[in-house]
C-alpha cells in the first residue's frame, strides 16, 4: 500500500488544525504509520509459517492458528489507520467547498464582490461543527479498535505456549508463537500510541468547546455593554432636550421682574 499518498493528503489538514491537532498528526505518522511500515509488517510477515504445533495432523496447525489469531494484526492496524485518518478529510473537503463558493461568488459579482467568509479556513459556523464531529469520530474509532484488540487478545498479551484441542487435532496439542515477546512489545506500543491519540483528540475537543463558550460570553457581554451605552446616551439626550425649556422659562420669569426692579430704583 502506498502510504505516502495518504500522508500527503492528511498533512494538508495541519494548517487548519490547532496545536493539539498538529501533535495528533505527528503521533499518527511518526509513532503509528512509520512504525507500522518499517517494523510491524516484518515482525508479523512470516507469522503463520513459524506457528508450530507438536502434531502432524493435517489441518490442525491451520485451525489452531486461526483460533489464536482470528484477525491479522497487520490488516487490523492498516484498517485502523485508514479509518482514523478519514474524518480529517471532512475538514479538508469543507474548506475546499468554501473556497469554491468564494470563487463562484467572485466570478458572479466582479468588482462588487464581497467575501462570504472572513477566512475559508477559520473554524466558524459549519466548519467548526465539521471539525468537532471529526474529532469525535476519530476518538470513537480508536476507542473501538482498542476494545476489539482487548477482546481478541486478552490484556493485549502474546503467550509463548497455546493449548489447542479443536478438530481435526487428535487431542490437546501445544502450539508455539514465533517471537512472542517482540510481538507483545509492538502491540503495547501501538496500543499506547492509540491511547495518546485519543487523549489528544479529547483535549482538542474540550479546547475548542471552551474557546467557543468564552467567545460567545464575550460577544454577549459586549452586546450588553452596547445596549447599556445606548440606554444612557438616550437618557442624556432626553435631559439635554428638557434643559433648554427650563432655561427659557427661567429667562422669561426674570424678564417679567425687571420692570418692577427698575421702578423702585427710579423712585429712590
Amino acid at each position: 500500500m502506498n502510504w505516502a499518498f495518504l500522508q500527503g493528503l492528511v498533512s494538508g489538514v495541519s494548517k487548519y488544525s490547532t496545536g493539539f491537532g498538529r501533535i495528533w498528526l505527528s503521533v499518527v505518522f511518526v509513532f503509528r504509520l512509520l512504525v507500522y511500515v518499517v517494523a510491524a509488517e516484518k515482525v508479523w510477515g512470516d507469522d503463520q509459517k513459524e506457528f508450530i504445533c507438536n502434531t502432524r495432523q493435517p489441518g490442525c496447525t491451520n485451525v489452531c492458528y486461526d483460533s489464536v489469531f482470528p484477525v491479522s494484526h497487520i490488516r487490523l492496524w492498516a484498517l485502523q489507520l485508514i479509518l482514523v485518518t478519514c474524518p480529517s478529510m471532512l475538514v479538508l473537503m469543507h474548506v475546499v467547498y468554501r473556497e469554491e463558493r468564494e470563487r463562484k461568488q467572485r466570478l458572479k459579482d466582479g468588482e462588487r464582490y464581497k467575501r462570504i467568509y472572513a477566512s475559508t479556513g477559520k473554524k466558524e459556523g459549519g466548519l467548526w461543527w465539521t471539525y468537532i464531529i471529526s474529532l469525535i469520530i476519530k476518538a470513537g474509532i480508536d476507542g473501538v479498535f482498542l476494545y476489539v484488540f482487548h477482546m481478541l487478545y486478552e490484556n493485549y498479551d502474546m503467550p509463548r505456549l497455546v493449548k489447542c484441542s479443536l478438530a481435526p487435532c487428535p487431542n490437546t496439542v501445544d502450539c508455539f508463537i514465533a517471537r512472542p515477546t517482540e510481538k507483545k512489545i509492538f502491540t503495547l506500543f501501538m496500543v499506547g500510541s492509540t491511547a495518546v491519540c485519543i487523549i489528544l483528540n479529547l483535549c482538542e475537543l474540550f479546547y475548542l468547546i471552551i474557546h467557543k463558550c468564552r467567545k460567545l460570553a464575550a460577544n454577549r457581554r459586549n452586546t450588553n455593554n452596547r445596549n447599556m451605552l445606548l440606554f444612557y446616551s438616550h437618557d442624556v439626550a432626553s435631559c439635554d432636550n428638557t434643559d433648554p425649556l427650563s432655561k427659557e422659562k427661567e429667562a422669561a420669569r426674570n424678564m417679567q421682574l425687571l420692570p418692577e426692579i427698575s421702578v423702585v430704583d427710579h423712585s429712590k
